[in-house]
């Protein structure tokens, strides 16, 4: 019997519940892909890459074009980060960079601080990785409880886990935030991982603020970045992770031994796209994606609690409608009403119920539409 090395799912609830729409003939707007085009830009350079030959392993920081690139698109945000190319690695996905981040810095034994509700993956990367797990909710509206997470730090704290624009709930933290995150860990050895993926979908003139904006946390984190999640091609499976010169250096030391090399033709694309890339017009399209997912919606029982700020995703109540669990509530509405979702209490490690289910809005206008109907049939 081989002994289990983390205590997530054998199956995750993105997989469960895709699988459950799949097999009900539902539409799904569970999981976090989009099932419009990419830019057909972004596939002529892919084709062009493979070739122009690049075909054969990238340097392990990542291939010069992209990081030069990186360096002046970054300079060019709202709030611009300075980077050099030491502060640059790109990496196999965003998941891939936090479970690096957490390998290159834990011992056993190590305590990381997770704000909850989070991502699923966190957890099994801490856990794999010899940590343990110190679980902060946040507040109803989903913000920091600065007090709760301060007296969770002890001297066993090595890490802390922060998510903005944040995943499910679309909330983005702002730079008050990061500076009472800096008080709070200023003087000591915690490393701030950010998870900031959904960087470029901010909404209604909310700005994204990133942890190494700051001039003092940037010596103290990684800040977590997807290409999947900015292009929306989450098939491509890449992202970069910025770090100080040193906590670069100690994430190559893992990163060199696990994934060395990322697609190379697919950097090389990266790289060319970043030069043609509009920030503003690819934030425009995915707020008008959310407005419509919330027009399309409205007048069906579920309850707007907050509107998304960011991200692909809307949380909805559903106290009106039911008093199922929302794990069984996801489940009774992809199999009955034929619309797929996924519960919020996957995202807490012991909330078995939050009367909230998490949609995906990132689709073409007819499958939400198709979505909505299904549900106005199921619900009139």
């Amino acid at each position: 019997m081989i002994k289990r090395k983390h205590s997530g799912s054998d199956l995750t609830i993105f997989s469960e519940m895709t699988a459950l729409a799949l097999k009900n003939f539902a539409v799904n707007l569970s999981q976090g892909f989009p099932d419009f085009e990419i830019d057909g830009r972004l596939k002529s350079f892919l084709a062009n890459a493979t070739q122009q030959d690049f075909n054969q392993y990238a340097p392990m920081s990542g291939n010069p074009l992209l990081v030069e690139n990186l360096i002046e698109f970054n300079a060019k945000r709202k709030f611009p980060i300075t980077l050099a190319k030491e502060n640059i690695t790109i990496s196999p996905g965003a998941s891939y960079g936090i479970f690096t981040a957490l390998a290159a810095i834990l011992q056993f034994g190590d305590e990381v601080i997770v704000l909850e509700p989070c991502y699923d993956s966190y957890v099994p990367s801490i856990e794999i990785n010899g940590g343990t797990p110190v679980f902060v909710g946040m507040t109803e509206d989903f913000e920091i409880d600065f007090e709760a997470l301060k007296n969770s730090i002890n001297h066993r704290t090595r890490a802390i886990i922060i998510n903005s624009p944040h995943n499910p709930s679309g909330k983005v933290l702002k730079e008050e935030d990061f500076h009472r995150l800096a008080a709070l860990i200023e003087g000591s050895q915690i490393i701030l991982i950010s998870d900031e993926v959904y960087d470029l979908l901010t909404y209604d003139g909310h700005e994204f603020y990133s942890a190494f904006n700051h001039p003092k946390l940037k010596d103290q984190s990684l800040s977590i970045f997807s290409f999947g999640k900015m292009f929306h091609a989450t098939g491509w499976k890449i992202g970069y992770v910025l770090g100080s010169e040193e906590l670069t250096a100690a994430y190559r030391r893992i990163h060199q031994y696990l994934g060395f090399s990322v697609n190379s033709p697919a950097q090389q694309a990266l790289a060319n796209y970043l030069e043609v890339f509009d920030v503003e017009e690819n934030r425009k399209l995915l707020q008008q994606k959310r407005d419509f997912f919330l027009e399309a919606f409205n007048g069906l029982p579920f309850t707007v609690r907050q509107k998304a700020e960011a991200g692909y995703f809307q949380i909805l109540g559903f106290e009106n409608i039911s008093e199922l669990a929302d794990k069984d509530f996801a489940v009774w509405l992809t199999e009955n009403a034929k619309v797929a979702s996924i519960p919020v209490s996957a995202f807490y490690q012991n909330v078995n119920d939050t009367k909230s289910v998490r949609f995906c809005f990132a689709k073409k206008e007819e499958t939400v539409l198709r979505a909505a109907e299904k549900l106005k049939d199921f619900f009139k």
